[in-house]
């Protein structure tokens, strides 16, 4: 991951942690908390000269990518208390 992508993973975190801190996300539709997210992430995309739509989808890759390195962190780490 690049030092630019991880910026913008951290910004949209950082305002979904405030945005959406009243919510939980197992029971609010993901329509409404991507409509939360919308401004941000429409901000990330005048500056970077993006559509929101590939804003919205470089994010779901991101977030993606950071699920897998903690899920394979996580099975290493537990294979190594089991040994």
């Amino acid at each position: 991951m690049t030092s630019e992508n991880a910026n913008i993973l951290y910004r949209i975190n950082a305002y979904a942690e405030k945005a959406l801190a009243d919510i939980d996300p197992q029971k609010t539709r993901i329509s409404y908390q991507l409509e939360v997210l919308r401004p941000v992430m429409e901000e990330i995309a005048k500056e970077k000269g993006m559509s929101v739509e590939d804003v919205f989808i470089l994010y779901m890759d991101l977030a993606s990518e950071v699920a897998v390195k903690a899920e394979t962190q996580f099975q290493d780490e537990f294979k190594n208390e089991m040994n």
